[in-house]
């Protein structure tokens, strides 16, 4: 008889959860969505609420959930700036109470657990590629620290639940993600430049637009996330995940630009605090578990052009 594993996805409204919620349901499993909605959106997982093996349940990871389940993908936080500001001692809450309370499920179920950490444990990198072996150059005050610090938090529980409890542990380090579903008013690069490029707004860079980013497509990240989980079991991971071909900012808003045929002007702002001038992942971790992304910047920019403009952008950022 064939056992549907029950897979639980926090955050599974969110842009990446939904994305991995519906990979798991094409991939046969059963799959328990929670969010608390704070960043997620219903309408990330509308089209999946029909389907016999999907369940959505609104709750906020800093309290604790009492569920069977055989997996657990932890992507439950906000990961934009603009999200994670808003209230910071709530973002630091639910990276450590929400790993502990996501580690004390896996440890009372045996469950597998997954910990989506972010390339922002590096802060701003010294060394370049960043390799998982780098520690870091973290400002612990700064007001990205609610963050940066909160997944640092996150990934030593995480290690301390495996030595201590013997938990199943998957760490993933994300790197800069875009696609379809991203919200559009989250501050991110990729978001800011399209939806001002569709508005015929200036497009705002911070800085000279020198600095560099990596851009990995979505998809080819749930490839990453569903790889690692289904890895041996030393494997633990930490795993850079993330697009090592860098382009720079200025480079990105200028392909923007072209790909929506937009009338925009590109203008210049100064460079918020703790910006990282360079972020771009040492993969080859990731290559030997057999991973590394396929999708060009170029497709998969008009893949998120193209969700865009199903949006009404006009409401969204009059509200």
């Amino acid at each position: 008889m064939h056992i549907v594993k029950r897979v639980l996805v926090t955050g599974g409204a969110g842009f990446l959860g939904a994305h991995l919620c519906e990979r798991l349901l094409n991939d046969g499993c059963d799959v328990l969505c929670v969010d608390n909605f704070f960043t997620g959106a219903k309408s990330n997982v509308a089209h999946l609420i029909g389907n016999p093996n999907f369940e959505i349940i609104r709750h906020d990871v800093t309290f604790p959930l009492y569920l069977e389940i055989d997996e657990i993908y932890n992507l439950a936080c906000p990961a934009s700036p603009i999200h994670y500001q808003h209230d910071p001692v709530q973002t630091t809450k639910t990276s450590v109470h929400g790993a502990i309370n996501m580690l004390g499920l896996a440890k009372r179920t045996g469950a597998k657990i997954f910990q989506a950490s972010t390339s922002e444990v590096y802060g701003d990198p010294e060394v370049h590629p960043q390799p998982e072996s780098y520690v870091g150059s973290v400002n612990p005050i700064g007001p990205r620290s609610c963050y940066d610090e909160g997944k640092r938090c996150a990934e030593t529980l995480f290690f301390d639940y495996y030595r201590q409890h013997k938990v199943s542990i998957k760490v993933a380090r994300i790197f800069n993600t875009y696609g379809p579903k991203m919200h559009p008013n989250d501050g991110r690069v990729v978001s800011n430049f399209i939806t001002q490029a569709l508005m015929d707004n200036p497009i705002t860079i911070y800085g000279d637009g020198s600095q560099t980013r990596s851009f990995c497509y979505v998809d080819d990240l749930i490839d990453g996330f569903i790889i690692l989980m289904n890895s041996a079991d030393e494997v633990t991971g930490p795993i850079n995940l993330g697009n090592p071909v860098e382009f720079s900012i200025r480079e990105l808003a200028e392909r923007v630009i072209e790909l929506t045929g937009s009338g925009s002007e590109i203008i210049f702002k100064p460079l918020p605090g703790d910006d990282p001038k360079q972020r771009k992942p040492d993969i080859t971790k990731a290559k030997e578990l057999g991973w590394e992304p396929v999708i060009q910047l170029d497709k998969g920019l008009v893949s998120t052009i193209d969700y865009f403009k199903t949006l009404d952008l006009e409401y969204i950022f009059k509200k």
